[in-house]
């Protein structure tokens, strides 16, 4: 149905499919990402409802050696499967890259060349009728020709202009062959328009940043003549007038314009230097200043999706569409995103404008952007599918592009809450001008077991993740009495429980009942009364449910079967099943020897005052552990639980190490000396509940915890072991 005279807003999906180069090594996201491996992520995109795909025919990857020498294997497969699917591709040729190896963004012969492989492409496929030749190509310059992040590494203007020109000319070159053979295929040009923001002595320089990001779009519909702002400073920096004048005779306009924003691309420069960081100074061959993300220092929030597709619309009367829509960071943040782009295109649309869709980008994910791919760390940000599981893992925010392509109202309950782009958590630095901030809002977590070390840090984490909760101790809410437990959720109306209240003293659970009351009663009251009102339960269990199979040398899944071998594990193997026969959709997280920055009396923290302190600290060397960061513990909890993961889950960091290993691992870490440390048998080790020599936890569904070795590095970073210190002789239980 039509509404205003336009076709109902789409919904678009693409992964992340960055070939950039650094140096001689080319980056390539879609081996990394998996879906250049995986024919199935095609049914996965498809299932969502979305009418178009931005397919990647890449340049560097159909062209890897030899010009002229194709490979199309690769792309002959997916695309005959996405016409199946009846999915319509809009094709591209140049994600973030330089093309292959033979050439680059300098190159004189870079345009022609791009052409030929268009053609090619056309022929090959002639039934694609949507391209997008080259991505975002005025940021492509920038990260290539002026801020020498990208091969070819330059850093000036000469160089940025060039590669711009050969992006457009070679832009141009490509829908020509194209249409030479489809001449109905239409131009999807992307660009990240982002808004510059500047203190008053810079205006200037806002002035001429906020003119250039338009260059793409300009040069392409021919506006670029004499009396463009931008024409001194092209040909000033190399730009002929005959080739500018080539593209105002003959011009290239789009047919839908690709706004990309992200929250990062508003920025703000300013003169005032001394407010920021050293390293953040920078300037032009006038001023110095610095350059940060406008977020961050802007009191009022600036504008995003709207603005920018309003100013599209507006600037060019063109059909518009968001052909980025991503967030690298936890996913209801990821989620408040999505849904705000959707409402942003919703809103503009309903003002009379073309806005034809919104595109769930990195549907895979992405790596390695939180340092513009510049290095390969591995790092990973999720996306509507988390890779770290096989088969890819859909997470919430599939849920809801799924929701939003059928016309339905999404309903997650992060939803009610709004960005950290919106929360006064975003600003770093002062603010100029009054600052505008929306209030933390929606339905609560709770969290039970409030005085506890996971608890607390449940709760500093909602605190910064905008997600509102009540931490609540037994006075609040005893989890193994039932009027208590029907009290609570009657009076706070949750959308979650997440249950880390427990008796957690193992070798006292040989000899006090009160542990099977809080370790299997409670929990179990509590998971029935959750699904009796909607709520979404998670409780957490122990690696001690295991260690009966004596000779076990390989880690434990979690489809393995508990053999607890003393009291706390069977009241925990209990519980877990229990809760889950009672109460199928429950999240039951095993996890194992916690450690953190905030708790004085973990065994890691202890282990290390006494060595800063020269004493010997005494291990066990022949009980084998899973060691758990306990603010990644929080983290990835909280994910699973947004996601509406159910069952078993084994969350530990990655790596195993018996308990002196441990000990020693974080003196190295910590740059004191690990020889202090002293192993000893359990024979030789006092504790009266018996424990399995090796209970190390892995998982079949997905390791969503960085390795044992970085999580000791940033708790070294973030903890001060002097502080921690209390001087006195403690008794630590290694459980």
């Amino acid at each position: 149905m039509k509404k205003g005279g336009l076709l109902p807003l789409e919904l678009w999906a693409g992964p992340e499919c960055t070939v950039n180069r650094v140096g001689d090594r080319f980056h390539d996201q879609l081996p990394v990402n998996g879906f250049a491996s995986r024919m199935d992520d095609l049914e996965r995109l498809a299932g969502l409802g979305i009418t178009r795909m931005r397919f990647p025919i890449l340049w560097e990857r159909t062209v890897p050696h030899e010009r002229g020498v194709f490979d199309w294997a690769w792309t002959d497969e997916r695309i005959t499967r996405l016409r199946e699917l009846g999915v319509a591709p809009i094709a591209g040729l140049l994600h973030h890259g330089s093309g292959p190896a033979f050439t680059n963004l300098l190159d004189p012969a870079f345009a022609q060349m791009l052409g030929e492989f268009a053609r090619a492409v056309a022929e090959r496929y002639p039934h694609i009728d949507a391209y997008t030749p080259v991505n975002e190509p005025l940021t492509t310059a920038r990260f290539s020709g002026l801020y020498a992040l990208w091969y070819p590494h330059r850093a000036d203007d000469a160089s940025f202009v060039r590669a711009v020109l050969n992006e457009v000319q070679g832009t141009v070159a490509a829908m020509r062959a194209v249409r030479e053979v489809n001449p109905h295929a239409m131009l999807v040009q992307t660009e990240d328009i982002g808004f510059c923001h500047s203190s008053a002595p810079l205006a200037y320089q806002a002035r001429f940043e906020n003119l250039r990001r338009w260059l793409s779009f300009d040069l392409l519909m021919g506006r670029v003549d004499r009396r463009h702002r931008m024409w001194p400073y092209l040909l000033r920096c190399g730009a002929s007038e005959k080739e500018l004048r080539r593209l105002q005779d003959d011009p290239c306009p789009p047919d839908i314009l690709g706004i990309n924003t992200y929250v990062t691309s508003e920025r703000l420069l300013d003169d005032r230097i001394e407010l920021y960081p050293p390293d953040y100074a920078g300037g032009n061959f006038r001023d110095r200043y610095t350059d940060v993300e406008a977020v961050r220092v802007v009191g009022a929030i600036p504008g995003t999706f709207e603005a920018r597709l309003r100013e599209a619309c507006e600037r060019y009367g063109l059909p518009v569409a968001i052909t980025e829509a991503h967030l690298g960071c936890t996913r209801e943040e990821q989620l408040r995103w999505l849904h705000q782009a959707w409402q942003a295109a919703q809103t503009v649309r309903s003002e009379g404008h073309d806005v034809r869709a919104v595109t769930c980008w990195a549907a895979f994910g992405s790596f390695d952007w939180n340092t513009l791919v510049t290095r390969l760390d591995g790092h990973y940000e999720p996306g509507l599918w988390d890779v770290r599981s096989t088969p890819p893992r859909p997470t919430a925010l599939a849920t809801l592009a799924r929701q939003l392509a059928q016309g339905e109202e999404p309903s997650h309950p992060v939803l009610q809450g709004v960005g950290w782009w919106q929360r006064d958590i975003r600003l770093l630095y002062p603010p100029d001008g009054a600052v505008q901030a929306l209030p933390v809002a929606g339905q609560p977590l709770l969290i039970t077991g409030g005085r506890g070390t996971l608890a607390k840090e449940l709760a500093r984490h909602c605190e910064v993740r905008g997600l509102p909760y009540r931490l609540l101790a037994r006075p609040d809410f005893d989890i193994a009495d039932a009027p208590s437990v029907e009290s609570a959720l009657m009076k706070y109306r949750p959308w979650a429980v997440i249950n880390t209240a427990g008796y957690v003293r193992v070798d006292d659970a040989e000899h006090d009942d009160r542990q099977w009351r809080d370790n299997a009663h409670g929990p179990v009251m509590l998971a029935q009364a959750c699904a009796k009102h909607g709520v979404k339960f998670v409780t957490f269990s122990s690696d001690l449910v295991f260690g009966g199979e004596l000779a076990r040398t390989s880690p434990y899944l979690e489809s393995d079967v508990p053999q607890p071998l003393n009291a706390y594990g069977r009241a925990k193997a209990h519980t877990e099943h229990k809760v889950l026969s009672l109460a199928p959709e429950s999240l039951v997280i095993r996890t194992a020897a916690f450690f953190g920055p905030c708790d004085g009396y973990n065994f890691v923290t202890l282990a290390l005052s006494a060595i800063q302190r020269g004493e010997i600290w005494t291990a066990p060397m022949d009980q084998s552990v899973s060691p758990t960061y306990v603010p990644d513990l929080a983290h990835s909890t909280l994910e699973l639980l947004v996601d509406g993961e159910t069952g078993i889950w084994h969350l530990t960091n990655r790596g195993e190490a018996t308990w002196a290993e441990l000990a020693r691992m974080a003196a190295t870490t910590a740059d004191l000396d690990p020889s202090l440390v002293r192993g000893v048998t359990t024979a030789e080790y006092s504790q009266v509940a018996e424990r399995p020599r090796y209970a190390v936890l892995a998982s079949e569904r997905g390791y969503l915890m960085p390795s044992l070795d970085d999580a000791l590095i940033r708790y070294c970073q973030q903890s001060s072991i002097i502080a921690l210190t209390t001087g006195a002789d403690i008794d630590v239980v290694v459980t």
